[in-house]
């Protein structure tokens, strides 16, 4: 049984099919309209497809988001992750977060934060897309991991706040009695 596409076609050679939503986004970008967002609103798809569609045409390179890809490489330390992290079951996820845990403590040796902070944000990453699909179970790994990173920074801020505190003390005058004078 014929489309009505198709059968309009038949009768009208020159008809020419409508053009699918890749096409439209790689015919925008190909005429001038380089932003993503303005792109997402013409075609009514979301920024995140319509980077995807021009990344894997070659035309952009260097849009991430919570949906894009984490095999695009958005920084050095995107090798490390890519491709290795999921969330389709219990035991991927736990694989998942002992990758990123051991990438963090790696960086963190090398006293690399950049490369900490890439870790933390995969980790964000795994638990928004698991939540949002429904995998409660699996996001909640990523959480408890992220959860702990964050209990230790909270623990390391408030020593270093009692240390700066103790630094200030001075023969019993604090340092900003000590500045007034």
């Amino acid at each position: 049984m014929a489309t009505t596409q198709e059968t309009r076609q038949a009768r009208d050679p020159r008809a020419a099919r409508r053009p699918n939503r890749k096409e439209q986004i790689t015919a925008l970008f190909m005429s001038g309209m380089g932003e993503v967002e303005d792109i997402a609103i013409i075609t009514g798809a979301r920024p995140s497809y319509v980077a995807s569609v021009l990344q894997e045409a070659g035309l952009t390179k260097g849009y991430f988001d919570l949906y894009t890809s984490t095999s695009l490489p958005m920084n050095v330390y995107s090798k490390f992750f890519a491709n290795k992290l999921g969330f389709k079951d219990e035991e991927t996820a736990r694989h998942s977060v002992e990758l990123i845990d051991r990438l963090h403590r790696q960086f963190e040796l090398a006293g690399d934060r950049a490369g900490q902070h890439h870790a933390l944000v995969m980790a964000l990453t795994m638990f928004d897309r698991a939540r949002w699909t429904g995998k409660v179970i699996e996001a909640e790994i990523f959480r408890d991991w992220l959860m702990s990173r964050l209990a230790d920074a909270a623990l390391l801020m408030n020593e270093n706040l009692t240390e700066e505190n103790d630094d200030t003390q001075v023969n019993g005058v604090s340092q900003s009695e000590d500045d007034a004078t």
